[in-house]
C-alpha cells in the first residue's frame, strides 16, 4: 500500500471486503462478538490476533476498514477513530502530555480552553506560546514537558509553523510532537513524513467533508496510539460503526474535494485582497502572504480556509456577514457549501477580549470555509455583502 499514491489509497486504503464481495465495508451494528473458544477470544483480548470483540473498546469491523484508511492517507502505522475532535484531543492530552504540554500558536477556541482552563485542573501542565514567541520554545522545553501541540495552518489567522524544525527543537527535548492537521488535510499535508510523531483532526471538517457526522481521528504509530487506545476504551469516546461507515464512504471523494477547495479559496482571496473595504486576507496561498514560502514546500495545496479582516469595527464584520446569502452563517467548516463565522462570536467567544486582541483576532476578523459552489458566485455574494450601507438582507 505505501507505494500508491494518495487518491488511489483513499479507495483503497483499508483491505477488508465484505463476506459477498461488496467494496464497502458493512455497518456491524454490534456491541458484542462472539468466539468459538475461551482460547480465541483470549487471542484476540491479549493482542495475538486483530479481532471484532467489543465495540466500546474500538473492536469493530467498520472502525478496523476506516481506521486502515486513516493511516494510509496520512502515511502512518495506525490510526484511533473518535466520537469528535476534541474526543481526539483530549484522549492524546490525557495520555501523552502528562508531563506537560506546550501549545504553540493560535487554536481551534475549545482546544485553547482544555489546556488553559480544564487540562491545569487535573495537575497537567500547559504552556501558551504565541506564534510570536516560538523562539522561547527551547527554553520551555528545558524546564520540562513532553508534548509539543500545534495546529498549521492554524485557526483562525491561518499561520504557518516550519513542522521539521519546530519536531527537530522537541526532539532533541525527548518531547513528542502533534500536529492537528485538520485545515490541511492529508491531501496537503502530512506531518509525520515532516518529522512530527502524531497527527490529528477533526475528522468532522475535510475528511468527512459534508456536514453531515461529527468525528475525530489520531494517526501514528502503533506504540504511542496503543498508550491513546486505553483512554478512548475507558472515556467511552469510541466512533459509532454508523458514523465510521459514513465517514469511510466520504475519504473516497477527498483529494477532489480538497483539491477543489483549494483552488476556489485561492480564486476568492485573490478577489478579497484587491477589495477596498479589506484591509487583509489571510491565506497561505496569496504570494505576499508572510508563510507564502514555507507553505511552498510544506504543503501540496493551500487549503479552502481564509480569513479577511475589513476595514471598521465588530459591527461592521457582522453586518457583512449577515449580508451574506450564499455563505451560510454557521460554524464549523470543510463542507460542499461555504460558511462564514465571526471567530469573536464562535470558535474563539470564549476567550476574553484581551486575549483574542493578544493573539491577533480582531472582532472586525470573518473565517470563510470556500465550499464547491463556483467560486465566481462566492465573489460575488461577498462583493454585495460588502457595499457600504444598505440593511441586512433575508438569508435564503
Amino acid at each position: 500500500m505505501a507505494s500508491l499514491r494518495l487518491a488511489t489509497l483513499a479507495i483503497h486504503g483499508s483491505s477488508l471486503r465484505d463476506a459477498h464481495g461488496s467494496p464497502n465495508t458493512p455497518i456491524y451494528n454490534t456491541t458484542t462478538f462472539a468466539f468459538d473458544s475461551t482460547a480465541a477470544l483470549l487471542d484476540v483480548i491479549e493482542g495475538r490476533r486483530k479481532g471484532a470483540l467489543y465495540t466500546r473498546y474500538g473492536q469493530n469491523p467498520t472502525l478496523f476498514a476506516l481506521e486502515d484508511t486513516l493511516a494510509a492517507l496520512e502515511g502512518a502505522e495506525a490510526a484511533l477513530a473518535f466520537a469528535s475532535g476534541m474526543a481526539a484531543s483530549a484522549a492524546l492530552f490525557l495520555a501523552l502530555g502528562r508531563g506537560g504540554i506546550v501549545c504553540v500558536g493560535d487554536a481551534y477556541g475549545g482546544t485553547l480552553e482544555l489546556l488553559g482552563a480544564q487540562l491545569p485542573q487535573l495537575g497537567i501542565t500547559t504552556r501558551l506560546l504565541l506564534r510570536s514567541e516560538l523562539d522561547r520554545l527551547d527554553a520551555v522545553l528545558a524546564e520540562g514537558a513532553g508534548l509539543v501541540f500545534f495546529e498549521t495552518p492554524s485557526n483562525p489567522r491561518l499561520e504557518l509553523f516550519d513542522i521539521a524544525e519546530v519536531a527537530a527543537v522537541a526532539h532533541a527535548h525527548g518531547a513528542l510532537v502533534a500536529v492537528d492537521n485538520t485545515f490541511a488535510s492529508p491531501v496537503n499535508q502530512r506531518p509525520l513524513e515532516l518529522g512530527a510523531d502524531i497527527a490529528m483532526h477533526s475528522a468532522t471538517k475535510y475528511l468527512g467533508g459534508h456536514s453531515d457526522l461529527t468525528a475525530g481521528a489520531l494517526m501514528g504509530s502503533r506504540a504511542l496510539l496503543h498508550q491513546v487506545a486505553g483512554w478512548r476504551k475507558n472515556l467511552g469516546s469510541v466512533l459509532a460503526p454508523e458514523t465510521a461507515a459514513l465517514l469511510s464512504r466520504s475519504l473516497r471523494t477527498l483529494p477532489v474535494r480538497v483539491q477543489r477547495h483549494n483552488a476556489s479559496a485561492q480564486f476568492v482571496a485573490e478577489a478579497m485582497a484587491r477589495h477596498p473595504r479589506v484591509a487583509r486576507v489571510f491565506y497561505p496561498g496569496l504570494a505576499d502572504a508572510a508563510d507564502h514560502a514555507l507553505a511552498t514546500t510544506q504543503m501540496h495545496g493551500y487549503g479552502g480556509m481564509l480569513s479577511i479582516e475589513l476595514h471598521g469595527s465588530g459591527a461592521d464584520a457582522t453586518r457583512v456577514a449577515d449580508r451574506l446569502r450564499l455563505f451560510a452563517l454557521a460554524p464549523s467548516l470543510g463542507g460542499v457549501e461555504s460558511l462564514v463565522t465571526q471567530p469573536c462570536t464562535t470558535s474563539h467567544r470564549d476567550l476574553s477580549a484581551a486575549e483574542r486582541a493578544r493573539r491577533g483576532i480582531a472582532d472586525a476578523m470573518l473565517r470563510l470555509s470556500i465550499g464547491l459552489e463556483d467560486p465566481a458566485d462566492l465573489v460575488a455574494d461577498l462583493e454585495q455583502a460588502l457595499r457600504p450601507g444598505g440593511a441586512s438582507a433575508a438569508r435564503r
